[in-house]
């Protein structure tokens, strides 16, 4: 039985929480401050740290260093203070008022990660979390990408085929990437192909390989990138560009695990995981007749779905550091800094090319800037589709309701645009409150320009649970 200390100074939370952990056969120490919790961790065993953030006297991140987990709770809902606390040590937060299935489902995640890590492996030599074993360069501390890395980490063990959607420059290729790494397969070759790039008239003969004289100047025979990936991974970027003639070859090699090549009456055996990846709707091309619903449900065993970059928050700035450290060491540059100015300019904007872009912007700045401090203009951010970020929710409104209508002609005005302190999740958070009586989750959704699993995330994130009049719609 986990042994868990709760320290949470108001007393009611504190008592509802113990009840629900022990409904769920936990075993519950309470604790109203931090000294109060460090004498009874002096005194016995501990598997997890449940803490507010916010104590009489010290904080909640005092206990984080304990050598054990520590899970922050916080009633301000405040991303920023989350990010921090989790750079302090804490391994996840969840923000008040949560919903019992939610509490629930990351106290077993966070114990269970617990004990794998507690367990010494034999490709392992330090204890290092599952969640920063991410490979191929990914870097990401929201709850979006943490989620991200949970399913590479689950799905990448087994021999399955994968299908991975996102807008370009999300970092696609980089998934691709990591499941091949994470795999039994890692030491076999990742043979990665741009669909998209191979003119239609060359894209079979490339992938599946050609006999000599198959067609005009086939002058030798050769093998295909599917046989060049035997024993590996195949990895087909911008799937949904692949002619009808081509899928329908492709879905051979996936049903029997053979291929054909252009021009031979043999088939060749072939042991391939197959990964693609695409920014277009398949559901879409499917119903349009450009893609083969067969090959869809062969190619989709497990979606995983990557977030555009504006819905990454503080990530943003993780990655831009990052980019220009390396930006810095590849030119020979001094090693530059971010203004204030810098940052906010970089937290506003839309990124419509997601990393890819702010990748060129950062390379840019290092390049051109006169000093080492690098400003806002020196990532020269087009300006209009700056503010698009502070008001891309209103551009999603297109029913006629009162409210609404009055909050989206505010926002389409710049004169009305907020203050600094009023974020975007300000307008997410306002936006849901007046109209989910009146919307199901699909339609909120919808209304807001993102997916079902992007609205549900964003609620858990800032700490917006269901009304019941909403969820039975």
């Amino acid at each position: 039985m986990s042994h868990i200390l709760i320290v949470e100074d108001e007393g009611i939370i504190r008592s509802a929480l113990r009840r629900l952990l022990e409904r769920n056969g936990f075993q519950i120490t309470e604790a109203g401050t931090v000294p109060e919790a460090r004498k009874h961790l002096d005194t016995h065993q501990f598997d997890l740290i449940i803490s507010d953030l916010r104590l009489p006297g010290e904080a909640g991140t005092e206990l984080i260093g304990e050598q054990l987990p520590v899970l922050i709770m916080t009633s301000y809902a405040s991303l920023r203070s989350a990010v921090d606390a989790m750079k302090q040590g804490a391994v996840d937060y969840i923000a008040k008022p949560f919903d019992h299935d939610e509490m629930l489902t990351a106290v077993n995640h966070i114990l269970n990660q617990h004990r794998r890590q507690q367990k010494p492996t034999e490709e392992t030599t330090s204890q290092t979390p599952a969640s920063e074993q991410h490979t191929a360069g990914m870097l990401g501390e929201s709850d979006v990408m943490q989620a991200v890395f949970q399913q590479i980490h689950k799905v990448a063990p087994y021999d399955c085929r994968v299908l991975i959607l996102g807008e370009s420059g999300t970092g696609k290729e980089l998934v691709a990437r990591a499941l091949h790494q994470l795999s039994p397969r890692h030491s076999a070759p990742l043979i990665s192909v741009n669909c998209a790039a191979i003119p239609e008239t060359l894209i079979e003969s490339e992938l599946f390989g050609h006999e000599k004289g198959a067609f005009t100047g086939a002058n030798t025979s050769r093998n295909g990138l599917i046989e060049a990936a035997d024993g590996g991974s195949l990895f087909l970027d911008e799937i949904g560009e692949l002619p009808l003639e081509a899928q329908a070859r492709l879905l051979r090699v996936l049903q029997e695990g053979e291929i054909r090549r252009l021009g031979s009456v043999e088939s060749r055996k072939v042991d391939v995981r197959l990964l693609a990846a695409t920014h277009r709707d398949i559901k879409t091309l499917v119903d349009q007749g450009k893609f083969r619903l067969d090959l869809y449900y062969r190619l989709n065993v497990v979606e995983l779905e990557l977030p555009c970059l504006s819905e990454r928050g503080d990530d943003i700035l993780l990655l831009a550091e990052h980019l220009l450290q390396q930006s810095c060491e590849r030119l020979g540059k001094p090693q530059a800094r971010f203004a204030k100015s810098a940052r906010n300019a970089l937290l506003s904007y839309s990124w419509p090319g997601n990393v890819r872009e702010l990748e060129n912007r950062v390379e840019r700045a290092v390049i051109l800037a006169d000093d080492t401090l690098l400003h806002a203009e020196d990532l020269q951010l087009p300006k209009a589709a700056s503010i698009k970020k502070a008001s891309f929710i209103s551009s999603n409104f297109a029913e006629p309701q009162t409210k609404t209508s009055q909050f989206a002609d505010a926002d389409h005005d710049p004169a009305h645009l907020p203050a600094d302190d009023l974020s975007l999740e300000d307008y997410f958070v306002r936006f849901v409150q007046e109209n989910e009586d009146q919307m199901s989750e699909t339609e909120l959704a919808k209304k807001l320009g993102i997916s079902r699993k992007c609205l549900w995330e964003r609620r858990q994130r800032l700490g917006i649970p269901k009304r019941k009049t909403a969820s039975s719609k």
